[in-house]
């Protein structure tokens, strides 16, 4: 069954709040959003403006697209979030968390209370995940995620963007974990990777956005079994 057979069309995305050193990162950012616009397909992501996450929900509103950020409170009180790097002028990693910013007033933010909460809210308004290159929020929601669908708290897939083979690690980690007996085989196919051209250089002109939609309806729910039944109570 795919992504959109499932009733709901909404993507969640993953990403930094920072740019990146390489160009590729951001074009990738672009074409998903623009691939999201283009397929009619909403946005839910974490309701930043700067860094990765400005680029895909820009793309998404300037195709006319449908975007959603969830936010919790602490970061609308504290006048937002900051870029992780420090790096660049201040301009450049200042707060990013703006209600009714101005050219993004169409964006539907959540205020949420917690970051726990605004996974949650996240994931159950999504049919499934997508992660472009992030740090520590990112691998940790990446991770979530695709833990809930081992446990059957939802079967929703998880695209992760391999742009200039970011996601490798991850990848070997996974490989590990299977190779080391805590991970099952079957599962290690809970993460699908994007690779991209096996040239590096065409990464700057992929269409990661295509990619990344074509993975995520490919994902085949119904082999997905989880571990417990969580309508028991």
């Amino acid at each position: 069954m795919s992504a959109s057979e499932s009733g709901i069309t909404t993507v969640a995305v993953y990403c930094a709040s920072s740019l990146g050193t390489q160009k590729a990162y951001q074009e990738a950012a672009m074409s998903l959003g623009r691939a999201l616009a283009a397929a009619k397909r909403p946005l839910v992501y974490g309701g930043g403006s700067k860094g990765i996450m400005g680029i895909v929900s820009g793309a998404v509103l300037e195709g006319g697209g449908q975007v959603t950020g969830v936010v919790p409170y602490a970061m609308i009180a504290a006048g937002g979030e900051e870029d992780k790097t420090g790096k660049g002028d201040a301009k450049d990693y200042a707060v990013y968390v703006t209600l009714n910013e101005r050219g993004r007033e169409q964006v539907d933010t959540v205020i949420v209370n917690s970051m726990h909460e605004r996974k949650v809210e996240m994931a159950k308004r999504s049919a499934g995940f997508i992660a472009l290159p992030g740090g520590f929020g990112t691998f940790e929601e990446i991770m979530e995620v695709t833990t809930w669908t081992q446990l059957g708290i939802h079967n929703k897939p998880v695209v992760c963007l391999n742009v200039l083979s970011y996601w490798d690690p991850l990848r070997a980690l996974l490989q590990n974990g299977v190779r080391e007996g805590f991970i099952p085989e079957k599962n290690e196919s809970l993460i699908t990777f994007v690779d991209g051209p096996a040239n590096s250089e065409e990464h700057l002109t992929f269409d990661w956005g295509k990619a990344a939609l074509e993975a995520l309806d490919g994902w085949n729910r119904e082999e997905r079994a989880g571990m417990f039944d969580w309508s028991k109570t």
